[in-house]
């Protein structure tokens, strides 16, 4: 192992992925490629139907059918009015600070950046706070948080955060507790988003499709909310807001019940996998979930290059330089060929 800690770099990209930003550090991967285990996906995407001609010639049509498979996948069955369909959650996410009122707002962090540089973007005072009870002390009309969290896998009991929705309304009606389930489907019964359907005003939850489902570069998710503000985030995103494959896939995927079972059995199994590469590296992870594992050790940044050199991207963060994301590889070739560049590190 090495025996020093390195500095971060200071131009780290801010979300994994970039595999043309790896290139330029690490230079070309082997002939078998980049080995992309920065981003948290499902190494088994979701097998794309065959799609019509029309999907790609025509512009998108109605997404009323689309919405309704997420209103029953997400726990709001024949609440398609909740449901807001989005190219992903990222124009949701930049959508807010102009839909709700303008003021202060407190993220239960560290968490994923976007949950905090789109309000401050909009000029929104922003604080980062370790809590959901430290957030709501800050008499923050807006809470933000993940759950599970980005990167740590920490969670919320959705019953607590159902309270919090209430007292935050209670304040006035620019209250709202805004949940980014981005990594729920693994562990549905984490969800807060059922509890919409009551009438629960204060209350906004965000839903990422690529994930779970392995397919990041279609562009779909979901915001999930009390029918007026729905309709008023309807109206910030515009008209089109998903593509005519997105429709088509997206409800397809959604109404598959076996996949879905299938899948979370086959993550679970694939993330012990990984556990076990991991402790064979001396590496034993102190959160995640069953789409990426967190590890903690002073070589991070060390074991990031180390892997990158292999072909092989994980995630760093220059904010927390003894930590590295690990995304599942999967079975098979993918795995075995981390567990080897891990056996070289420090050799």
């Amino acid at each position: 192992m090495p025996t020093t800690a390195l500095d971060p770099p200071d131009d780290l990209p801010p979300h994994g992925g970039d595999l043309a930003d790896a290139e330029r550090r690490f230079g070309p991967p082997p002939a078998e490629g980049w080995l992309d285990l920065s981003t948290g996906l499902n190494p088994h995407p979701y097998p794309v139907p065959p799609l019509p001609a029309e999907c790609w010639a025509r512009l998108p049509g109605r997404d009323d059918a689309l919405r309704g498979a997420a209103a029953r996948y997400y726990g709001l069955a024949g609440r398609a009015e909740c449901v807001v369909c989005a190219a992903g959650s990222q124009p949701v996410l930049q959508a807010l600070p102009h839909v709700l009122p303008p003021g202060p707002v407190a993220v239960v962090g560290p968490t994923y950046g976007e949950l905090s540089a789109v309000w401050r973007h909009a000029g929104c005072p922003v604080e980062i706070v370790p809590s959901p009870g430290d957030a709501e002390r800050t008499g923050a009309a807006i809470v933000v948080l993940a759950n599970p969290n980005n990167p740590d896998g920490r969670e919320h009991a959705p019953e607590r955060l159902v309270d919090l929705a209430r007292r935050l309304h209670r304040r006035g009606e620019g209250g709202y507790l805004i949940v980014d389930e981005a990594f729920a489907d693994i562990r549905p019964e984490l969800s807060a988003a059922a509890h919409i359907a009551s009438g629960l005003p204060g209350l906004l939850v965000l839903r990422s499709f690529g994930k779970f489902f392995g397919l990041a570069g279609l562009r779909l998710g979901f915001a999930l909310a009390a029918p007026p503000l729905a309709a008023s985030l309807r109206r910030a995103l515009g008209p089109w807001p998903v593509g005519g494959p997105a429709l088509r896939i997206g409800e397809a995927a959604l109404l598959d019940d076996r996949w879905i079972a299938a899948a979370r059995g086959m993550l679970a199994a694939d993330r012990s996998a990984l556990d076990a590469v991991l402790a064979g590296a001396g590496l034993r992870p102190i959160g995640g979930c069953d789409l990426f594992r967190l590890v903690r050790t002073p070589h991070a940044l060390a074991l990031h290059a180390h892997l990158g050199r292999h072909g092989i991207l994980v995630r760093i963060f220059a904010d927390r330089p003894d930590l590295v994301r690990i995304g599942l590889p999967g079975s098979g070739e993918r795995l075995d060929r981390l567990a080897k560049a891990l056996a070289t590190f420090g050799a």
